[in-house]
């Protein structure tokens, strides 16, 4: 029996999902190795125990029955005074899909704007999921490069030149794997464009909490844009609930309509008591935000105050989000050889930028979730082993 050509072909050409690293790091800490990981985008810390206690008391309370699919509206009301306070775009209960995870609103997100055999467009470097999302609704990934040497901010003529007969456009600010914030200038360009070419625009906003430079302006915001934007949020790394899966999607109510029947015929909702607590997560305000951000700020001046110590490593000045990438292109090395010589020679797991598209070749991205000591240890040691093989390739 074969199975569908859908299934089979998620991850194209490639070998594997690009988690290569990241399972051999975790296959030999299972036989007992000890290895500093800085691979994936997963706190520290636990959930906030007053989350906790929030959703064992709605989990006791009985709330564990079939919930409303397009969320309970108290949450949805919530999370649309969240974007409506934010980014200044008057958003109702109607404009709000409660999904499993962000990645649930992805997948939901596309499904609303693609056919198959849509072209649909996505900014390279991009988080790994996103071409296996886009074939899983049957459309055609198309990967458009943002440039290191532009800070990894995507330009709109390189859109422009890939925009032609597509469908949509995904972008992520801040960004997963770079740290990118996109500007007003980036913002209008993209604008521009998705006009131009009447693309529909998916926004990725999972990380707005966490912006270190700048400030985290949401699309959907412009001018003549909320209509055609979807905004793809979450509550992973905004509180540290990353397993309890509670995302939404915010857009125009008739496309949230389409998203309820979707939701019917696919994930029929979320967990009462899974929504309860997010709502409760909510209303802790921007203190609770902050505290978990905190950390990440700090480490992410670890990390580049280390860097400024040599001459073969280059930082991209990470404006947000949990990650910095690092530029070790100088070591003579792709970014895939030189995790695989950090992991065997120093025990320290990365992710290779190769795991993120063409444009981050060359690259490493170093997840800052681990505690500060392990953290300047670790760097310490990468900056080390890449002035070693630069000093060996030259």
């Amino acid at each position: 029996m074969r199975q569908s050509h859908r299934i089979s072909t998620l991850n194209g050409d490639a070998k594997d999902d690009g988690w290569g690293l990241f399972n051999l790091a975790r296959a030999r800490i299972a036989q007992g190795a000890e290895i500093i990981e800085l691979t994936q985008g997963e706190h520290d810390i636990g959930t906030d125990a007053r989350i906790l206690e929030a959703m064992h008391a709605s989990a006791m309370r009985g709330v564990t029955g079939y919930s409303p699919v397009p969320g309970l509206p108290k949450l949805r009301e919530a999370v649309a005074k969240r974007l409506s306070e934010r980014t200044g775009v008057a958003t109702t209960p109607d404009h709000v899909q409660i999904t499993p995870g962000g990645q649930a609103g992805l997948f939901a997100a596309h499904n609303a704007t693609c056919d198959p055999g849509d072209r649909a467009l996505y900014i390279d470097p991009y988080y790994a999921t996103y071409p296996g999302t886009l074939r899983a609704v049957g459309a055609v990934p198309v990967a458009v490069e943002a440039r290191s040497r532009h800070g990894f901010q995507p330009r709109a003529e390189a859109i422009a030149e890939k925009a032609e007969g597509a469908k949509s456009l995904l972008v992520n600010t801040p960004n997963n794997p770079t740290g990118a914030v996109y500007g007003i200038e980036t913002l209008e360009g993209i604008a521009r464009v998705t006009q131009d070419h009447d693309l529909w625009l998916i926004s990725d906003e999972v990380y707005d909490t966490q912006v270190w430079e700048g400030e985290h302006i949401s699309p959907r915001a412009l001018p003549d844009m909320a209509k055609r934007t979807l905004v793809v949020g979450s509550m992973s790394k905004s509180h540290a609930m990353t397993g309890s899966r509670l995302g939404w999607v915010v857009g125009p109510p008739e496309v949230i309509q389409n998203l309820t029947f979707l939701a019917n015929a696919t994930t029929y909702g979320v967990p009462g008591f899974v929504q309860e607590a997010g709502l409760h997560a909510l209303s802790l305000g921007v203190d609770l935000e902050e505290e978990i951000a905190a950390p990440f700020r700090r480490r992410r001046a670890i990390v580049l105050r280390l860097v400024e110590g040599q001459n073969v490593v280059r930082a991209i000045p990470a404006q947000g989000a949990m990650y910095t990438m690092l530029d070790i292109r100088a070591t003579g090395l792709s970014g895939e050889a030189f995790g695989r010589e950090l992991l065997d020679h120093e025990a320290i797991a990365v992710m290779p930028g190769e795991s993120f598209g063409h444009a981050a070749a060359g690259h490493i991205r170093l997840a800052l979730t681990t505690d500060d000591a392990r953290l300047e240890d670790a760097v310490a040691r990468l900056l080390a082993l890449a002035g070693r093989l630069a000093e060996r390739n030259s």
